[in-house]
């Protein structure tokens, strides 16, 4: 069985496509939405993930603010900046771009954000409201996963899920979906006896941990929907030719999901690098759209 690619790319254009049309029609009565980005310090990686964020700001027709405090930024630095950014009437969107500088508390600095400036999910209120059901701006990887699945024509509904990863981030909010949408859930972590065991059971299993090819042929089903939300590097060229073979690179992106035991094993699968990433960003964009129009 060869199993089929679930393309993130092309499907994150076409939602950026939609989005911009949408962007464009508020526009013309209202004004662009805004998003302010929090980039503070100097971690490599967090600048190219803003980067790529700007970016889509730009093709989107989202007018995009970038706000850069030094590594030296103390807590109550970033609650003034955010507190700020929350009264104005031009920023609709407020992205606090994680990891923060070691000294800065990370949680006060997310707690401040109006929850209806929260374009990434994670305050409490909105939170609640996705236990609850209610409207509200949900945690962007989980809705890009979401809507990977519908717009695949992959059946949730009856479906046993298993999501292994409990974060605040993914884990947790991407049960809540899963489980909205009539699926049978299971959330697996660290301590989860028998993982590959409970993985087997999954029709749809969503990999989320951050441990490089964790789950292997061991914990796929055959004909399972595989969704790998990890992004990992492989240091080595060594570790590159092992799981890719004939890919002649000192280093690579790879996902939680050995990618030889999706591609023989599961009926669709996320390839990473081009899987769930970069819909993460296209709802970024549809979260900020939101939250301007719903202001």
């Amino acid at each position: 069985m060869s199993a089929r690619l679930l393309d993130g790319l092309s499907l994150a254009a076409q939602i950026r496509a939609e989005v911009a049309a949408e962007v464009a029609a508020f526009a013309r009565w209202r004004r662009a939405p805004g998003l302010a980005v929090i980039l503070a310090g100097d971690n490599a990686a967090s600048a190219v993930y803003v980067r790529g964020k700007v970016k889509a700001c730009a093709e989107v027709g989202i007018r995009s603010e970038q706000f850069s405090p030094p590594a030296t930024a103390t807590t109550e630095d970033l609650l003034r900046l955010v507190r700020e950014l929350n009264q104005r009437d031009d920023v609709d969107g407020i992205l606090v771009q994680l990891p923060l500088p070691p000294q800065v508390d990370a949680a006060a600095v997310l707690l401040a954000v109006a929850p209806a400036k929260d374009v990434d999910g994670f305050h409490p209120l909105n939170l609640g409201r996705l236990v609850s059901q209610r409207p509200g701006l949900v945690p962007c990887t989980p809705r890009g996963v979401i809507e990977l699945l519908e717009r695949n024509r992959i059946e949730i509904a009856g479906r046993e899920a298993v999501v292994v990863g409990r974060s605040d981030i993914v884990g947790k909010p991407m049960a809540l979906l899963l489980l909205h949408r009539h699926a049978t859930v299971t959330i697996c972590h660290s301590r989860t006896p028998n993982l590959a065991a409970v993985c087997q059971r999954a029709d749809i299993l969503i990999a989320a941990v951050g441990r490089a090819a964790m789950l292997d042929e061991r914990h796929i089903r055959r004909g399972a929907v595989v969704i790998d939300v990890g992004i990992n590097r492989l240091p080595t060229a060594e570790a590159v030719e092992m799981y890719f073979p004939g890919q002649k690179r000192t280093s690579t992106l790879i996902g939680d999901v050995d990618p030889r035991a999706a591609c023989t094993l599961a009926s669709a699968f996320t390839p990473v690098p081009g899987g769930v990433g970069p819909l993460t960003i296209a709802m970024l964009m549809a979260n900020t759209l939101q939250a301007a129009v719903a202001r």
